[in-house]
This record gives structure tokens, sequence and C-alpha cells, in this order.
């Protein structure tokens, strides 16, 4: 899998806090992470902690919770489910973008980095602001459009084959890693709408029940909203749910371009 490495900075103080293992630790792994407080007028850290792994779970997110409960309680992240379904504890760790609940840290050899998704405003430490990354999803409008009533004694029925074209698409999680690990969602990110929302048109303009293909197509005609893609792949390697937004766009720019013929 490709690494996305986030760029040097020179500005992270090389001054940060470092918490040592306790007396008597059997299994300890040292977390360097990306420490950041707008409201402190200070420039971000690194701060090092030594965390005994055989007192707590397997997976990175169970090692933040620990680092947060009993050895440094102002560090700042998202969470939730835990179970790889919420999207909220995306995070850049070694280097690649993906879930702090479902990377194990026995998988990252070595120190396990922690950063903030790359190439996002950061409101506090591992949380990224994700504003506009909503805002981008919602102006697909990723809801069924109709004109024709729906029917007065069922709901709107598609067949099985019908079912599966919207079956995967429908698992985006809209964690953010696959947008944010993309080169040309970093330097365009206020007009080209990036993976997960061009994965969530997708997923509407395909499914048989919806009414509005062509102007969702019309809207999405735009050499920045959709044109910036340039099926580097990043968005696949980095997605936790295995799916591949780079084909959904591929195959959104093959639908614009058999209407133009």
């Amino acid at each position: 899998m490709a690494e996305f490495r986030l760029p040097a900075n020179s500005r992270i103080r090389k001054d940060g806090k470092t918490f040592a293992a306790p007396a008597g630790a059997k299994q300890v792994r040292t977390f360097r992470i990306y420490r950041f407080d707008p409201e402190s007028g200070e420039n971000p850290r690194i701060d090092t902690y030594e965390v005994d792994v055989e007192s707590c779970g397997p997976m990175v997110l169970d090692a933040l919770i620990k680092i947060k409960n009993e050895i440094d309680p102002t560090l700042t992240f998202r969470r939730s489910c835990r179970e790889g379904i919420c999207g909220s504890c995306a995070m850049n760790i070694d280097g690649k973008n993906g879930l702090a609940c479902v990377t194990a840290c026995a998988d990252v050899k070595g120190d396990v980095r922690i950063y903030p998704l790359p190439h996002m405003p950061v409101i506090k430490d591992l949380v990224p602001d994700l504003t506009n990354f909503y805002a981008q999803y919602a102006s697909v409008k990723p809801w069924l459009q109709t004109r024709t009533p729906a029917p007065p004694d069922g709901e709107r029925l598609q067949s099985k084959a019908d079912q599966e074209k919207v079956d995967r698409p429908s698992a985006c999680i809209l964690c953010a890693c696959c947008s944010t690990s993309c080169p040309s969602y970093w330097w365009n990110s206020d007009r080209y709408l990036g993976p997960a929302a061009l994965l969530a048109a997708y997923r509407w303009i395909v499914d048989s029940r919806d009414e509005a293909t062509g102007e969702r197509l019309d809207e999405l005609e735009d050499p920045f909203r959709l044109y910036r893609c340039h099926t580097i792949m990043n968005c696949a390697e980095a997605c936790p749910k295995d799916l591949n937004p780079a084909r959904a766009i591929g195959e959104i720019k093959r639908l614009l371009a058999q209407r133009q013929h």
C-alpha cells in the first residue's frame, strides 16, 4: 500500500513533552502524537508517550484511550463506534490514512506516529475540521430525487441487479480517508469535490429509482468539480472499507462522454 507521508513542517516544535512508561512496564511501545491547540497561540509539537500495551487493547484507538484516561487527559481525538462503522477515528497512522479502531498496534513497526488527516485545518490535536468536506458531500444532493409519485400500496422497488449497483458505494462511512489522501484534493479542495463526495454522487446517479440523473450529471460536468481526478488511486488504497472511489469517478466520466455522442 502507498504511504501518505505528511510533508515536513519546519514549524513543528522540537520541544514536545515525553511521558515515560511506569516502573515495571512489561511491553512498552512508543507513540509519537501530533499536538496542536490553536487557542494557545503556539506552534504544533510532537509529544512522546511510552505505553505499556500489555495492559490495553490491541488497536491504536485502545492505546489512545489509555493515554487520555491514564497519562494525559488533554489529548484530543474523535471516536465513537470502535467497530470501523462510524468513521470518527480516521487519522494518519504510520504515514497512512486509516481508522484507529481497526488498526492494530502490532501492524506498525517501530514507533507509532499519529497525525490528524493530512491537508485539513486542525481544530485541536488529532481532530480535523471537516466542515468543507461535509458541505461538498451535501452539494451532490445525496438523497433520492423523484418526480413521479410513489406507489400507493408499497415502496419504490428495484431489481436485485440494480440494487447491487448501489450496494458497495452505499458502504461509504464518510471518514475522509480517501479525500485527504488525494493530491488533487490537497491543492484544489475549494473546487474539486474529492473522492468521497463523487462516490456519493455516483451512488445516486446509478440508482434505478432516482429520476434526476441528467441534473446530477450536469452539475458534475465541470473542469474542477469532477475532472481534477487524475486516477492516482490513492483513494482506493486508503479506503478502510475497500471501496474504489476512482472507479466510480471513471464511471461518471464515461456516462458524461456517452451523453455527448
